[in-house]
């Protein structure tokens, strides 16, 4: 095994610990507790991005309009987005969570960042920076991997 398939082992082990441990003790929030998980990941996108369309939202997540356009569906549906027409495109909808999972969503992000907060303040000045200086790579490795990109290299 070379030295890349290492770190791709070690960075995936590393980052999957952490998701799960953050999970465990944050928890999800209640509305998004019975989704699944391509539900739960367009909940958090619309909250990212509030007003995103269905198209943006399907390029952003790597899925295509109509999967995007039946998870909307279901989530509006249980109460948690909310689907208006684009003023200047009436064909297009803008998403935006509704107020109660809005709350919600957000109560459990700040848990999440106060824990983090919380380990970060465990580790060395060195350590802090380190990761610091990770995320911009780590950005440029999130990029790499999104489907968009995977799918145009292949055209190449």
């Amino acid at each position: 095994m070379n030295t890349t398939d290492v770190l791709a082992e070690e960075l995936l082990a590393a980052i999957g610990l952490v998701r799960r441990h953050l999970r465990r003790s944050a928890g999800r929030p209640s509305p998004l507790s019975a989704l699944t998980s391509s539900q739960a990941e367009l909940v958090r996108t619309v909250r990212r991005n509030p007003g995103i369309s269905v198209a943006e939202a399907a390029a952003e997540l790597g899925l295509v309009a109509n999967t995007v356009s039946t998870l909307v569906g279901q989530l509006t549906e249980r109460g948690l987005l909310q689907r208006a027409p684009d003023e200047s495109d009436r064909r297009v909808a803008r998403l935006t969570l509704t107020e109660p999972a809005r709350e919600q969503v957000e109560a459990w992000r700040d848990r999440r960042t106060a824990l983090v907060t919380q380990a970060l303040d465990g580790l060395e000045r060195d350590e802090r920076e380190a990761l610091q200086a990770a995320l911009p790579v780590l950005g440029v490795l999130a990029e790499l991997l999104h489907p968009e990109i995977e799918q145009s290299k292949e055209r190449v």
